[in-house]
């Protein structure tokens, strides 16, 4: 019997827009299922947020074609820098120092969005939309996927499903995949602010007792905020006027850009760490959102989820170039221990920092303030670092 797709990809958001680029000349027959219009994509909030774009994330997105007329849009974070409010330590990060052009960019999320689903549709790739997955059943050379657009119900076969659909993945949740979820008992404030000095592409990350506060340049005087507060608190300051949480955040900050003031309304979410307790099932896979969810501190999800893109489409391109099965078990849970490392290695790092940072014991503060002082000395220490905000911290690791 031979199915309707090779592969069909279930998110027409980054993650599963990109994996449709990266395997467009492949021969694999495929399509992209949303839920959504590309309207309603267009106007939700989260194309409001700014996403921090590791330097190895826009060499990945250079190589499937979707950033080099995307990128004027984007600024560049040449400067990082690190510090803890009401204490001594701080550490620097600097894209000359590195001898690379930048560190990594800020673009909002709506603008690469949009650019990316626009080369997929220029790309001839299929497009079903807007229907939803409302079942799946595997059998043993393909998956059944039952789809409905609006009360029209019909069905599709693939020999192999990605889930790509985000945090709140339908996917994943057909495929019955638990999830392990660390709740922080925080959140996080997002909005952007004019300053009166221009940031020179400094992205600025500030610990505090509360959470950690970061200001990431969106081109000369503005910069995106993020900025971590325990529940309550978040809710005072969002519920108080906006006078108050400008002088609030300007007190945490501090004036090294001058005078700030509020270009954009604020938003509130909570804040988890949130991990599927399997990447895999029966002739499917979950990558990005659907996978793993994490705390905004180092701005390392979407490059995580990107990261999951490019090694699946590797790996599904060597498997289709042999002429093998893309949805067996072996080759699928192959790919799982591929990408293990990876994640357990940037999830702890992510999940570290929250914990170290926002801890006011004495000993543990004076801990870390001596180790970022001492790290802004240590050329082969902040280098280590440095490549790995600019996620390329992967290559330096010895292989086997």
């Amino acid at each position: 019997m031979s199915c309707d797709y090779d592969i069909l990809i279930v998110g027409g958001g980054l993650a599963g827009n990109c994996l449709a680029l990266a395997l467009k000349d492949t021969g694999l027959k495929l399509a992209v299922v949303e839920a959504s219009t590309r309207e309603q994509l267009q106007n939700t909030l989260a194309g409001d947020r700014a996403l921090a774009l590791a330097a190895g994330t826009v060499q990945r997105l250079e190589e499937l074609g979707a950033w080099q007329d995307i990128k004027h849009q984007a600024t560049a974070i040449k400067n990082i820098h690190v510090s803890d409010r009401g204490h001594f330590g701080k550490t620097r990060l600097s894209a000359q120092k590195e001898n690379v052009t930048a560190l990594g960019y800020v673009i909002a999320a709506r603008d690469i969005e949009t650019h990316v689903a626009s080369r997929v549709a220029a790309c001839g790739i299929e497009c079903i939309s807007p229907v939803r997955v409302v079942g799946l059943m595997a059998g043993s050379n393909e998956m059944n996927v039952s789809l409905k657009r609006n009360n029209d119900a019909f069905s599709a076969s693939c020999k192999l499903l990605v889930g790509a659909d985000g945090g709140n993945s339908s996917v994943r949740k057909l495929l019955d995949i638990d999830q392990h979820i660390t709740a922080y008992n925080q959140t996080a404030l997002i909005s952007t602010v004019k300053s009166s000095r221009p940031n020179r592409n400094t992205a600025y990350e500030r610990f505090t007792t509360s959470g950690p506060l970061a200001l990431l340049p969106v081109g000369d005087y503005h910069s995106a905020v993020v900025w971590t507060h325990s529940h309550e608190s978040a809710e005072a300051l969002m519920a108080g006027s906006e006078a108050d949480f400008l002088a609030e955040l300007q007190a945490c900050f501090g004036f090294k850009l001058g005078g700030l003031s509020l270009t954009a309304p604020r938003y509130a979410f909570p804040l988890s760490l949130i991990r599927a307790k399997s990447m895999i099932s029966d002739r499917a896979v979950i990558i990005g959102n659907a996978v793993h969810q994490l705390h905004p501190v180092a701005g390392q999800g979407f490059n995580l989820g990107i990261r999951d893109v490019v090694q699946l489409a590797d790996k599904l391109i060597t498997q289709h170039t042999q002429n093998k099965d893309i949805g067996t078990a072996g080759f699928l849970q192959a790919y799982a221990n591929s990408r293990q490392r990876d994640h357990d290695r940037t999830i702890a790092f992510t999940d570290n920092l929250i914990r170290i940072f926002s801890n006011d014991w004495h000993i543990v503060t004076t801990a870390r303030n001596i180790s970022l002082t001492l790290l802004d000395h240590v050329p082969v220490a902040k280098s280590l670092l440095t490549h790995h905000a600019m996620g390329f911290a992967e290559a330096l690791r010895p292989k086997g």
